[in-house]
């Protein structure tokens, strides 16, 4: 029925270069390729998602430990506030003895004084109430005053410092 026509010359020459019967592949190769492709897919796969839900773990374990972290810088600084209220402030120079100073006297541009420098006396204390101790109970109960008057400034001390 259908016939193939003969080739001359240089056509035949390159009709031997290829092959006359029809050319089977071997499929087993191409299989076994495929294969190999999508189990090594679907084992990267896997690796990737034990590798984020690995991540995802660690990032739980730092979110609540930042939580924790945070709830006791958050009590750290509720308790300086606490200590460094001026009523505490107050209270703890009470129980080291301390009182407060008398007048300020300053100097100006000029180098002239201005104003009386006054010394410092446990009389002249003004009596502000002790307040209750904070809620962490750290700081013990004020001790009683037995501090005696500092030292009037001579004409040798420098005001100010």
């Amino acid at each position: 029925m259908s016939r193939k026509p003969e080739l001359k010359g240089r056509a035949a020459r390159l009709a031997q270069l290829f092959p006359t019967g029809r050319a089977q592949a071997a499929r087993t190769p191409f299989v076994l390729l495929v294969v190999l492709l999508l189990g090594g897919g679907l084992i990267g796969l896997l690796v990737l998602n034990s590798a984020l839900s690995e991540g995802a773990f660690r990032l739980d374990d730092l979110q609540r430990e930042t939580k924790n972290l945070t709830d006791e810088e958050q009590a750290l600084r509720r308790d300086i506030d606490a200590y460094s209220a001026p009523d505490a402030l107050q209270r703890r120079a009470r129980e080291l003895g301390m009182v407060p100073g008398g007048g300020p006297a300053f100097l100006g541009p000029d180098g002239k004084v201005k104003g009386v420098p006054g010394s410092a006396s446990a009389a002249s204390a003004p009596l502000v109430p002790a307040p209750e101790a904070p809620a962490t109970g750290t700081v013990p109960p004020p001790a009683p005053e037995t501090a005696t008057p500092a030292p009037a400034p001579t004409s040798s001390s420098t005001p100010g410092r």
